[in-house]
């Protein structure tokens, strides 16, 4: 059981890590941007360039964080089902590797802003707003992104519900949210005015993730019966 404990301890801490690297770096990237507005956008980018940059980066870091955090609950969970295991931890690669290919959006945005010098021969105002049409097609590459984070919750629910050494409520509760964030995906897609859903599924969404993190951080694994 310490080896189970370590490993479950471990998946808690890499969650954590990543939702708080993920959480900071969204949240100072979106203070810089004014939607509707390639100029004052700019501005604000380039006036924080290097901690745009650190924002740009972060977004790699959390990827590559979340997948550690997958491969842990791969390990945890792969005595209960193997195939649905590895099932949840290919969904979350999918989602880590589209991630990964939105966030080059965050750097052409940047390039386009502060580039070299053959962008001259184009307009300020021009290079402006293809900078903003790159950070809102990150913003849509990432959103695709979530089509496979929200897979990924009902298999690692219904291995949870079944493991026997974590709480079934939070099996319950992830299988849930995987219903509630793909309908949440569909709609920002099909409905972008239509955001009542996000009422329930982002609370939905707290409870269950990172209720699980905290499980797994300060409890562990139980011991089964």
């Amino acid at each position: 059981m310490n080896s189970i404990n370590k490993t479950a301890r471990m998946a808690g801490f890499l969650y954590l890590i990543y939702m708080v690297t993920h959480i900071i770096s969204d949240a100072w990237r979106d203070s810089f941007i004014v939607l509707g507005d390639a100029a004052a956008t700019a501005g604000n980018i380039m006036a924080h360039e290097k901690l745009f940059t650190i924002t740009a980066v972060g977004d790699l870091l959390a990827a590559a964080l979340f997948f550690l955090a997958a491969w842990a609950l791969y390990v945890l969970l792969k005595p209960v089902n193997k195939n649905l295991a590895l099932l949840f931890l290919l969904l979350n690669l999918a989602g880590v590797a589209l991630q990964c290919i939105s966030a080059i959006n965050l750097f052409a945005a940047l390039l386009l802003m502060n580039g070299p010098d053959y962008l001259n021969i184009i307009q300020t105002d021009q290079l402006q707003a293809l900078a903003m049409f790159f950070l809102d097609l990150r913003e849509k590459g990432f959103l695709i992104a979530q089509l496979f984070y929200g897979a990924w919750l009902f298999p690692l629910g219904y291995l949870v519900y079944k493991s026997g050494f974590l709480p079934k409520i939070l099996g319950i509760v992830l299988m849930v949210h995987c219903f509630t964030w793909l309908s949440t995906v569909f709609q920002s897609f099909l409905f972008p005015s239509f955001v009542a859903i996000t009422y329930v599924s982002w609370p939905l969404g707290f409870i269950a993730e990172f209720g699980l993190t905290l499980w797994l951080l300060i409890k562990g694994a139980k011991e089964q019966k």
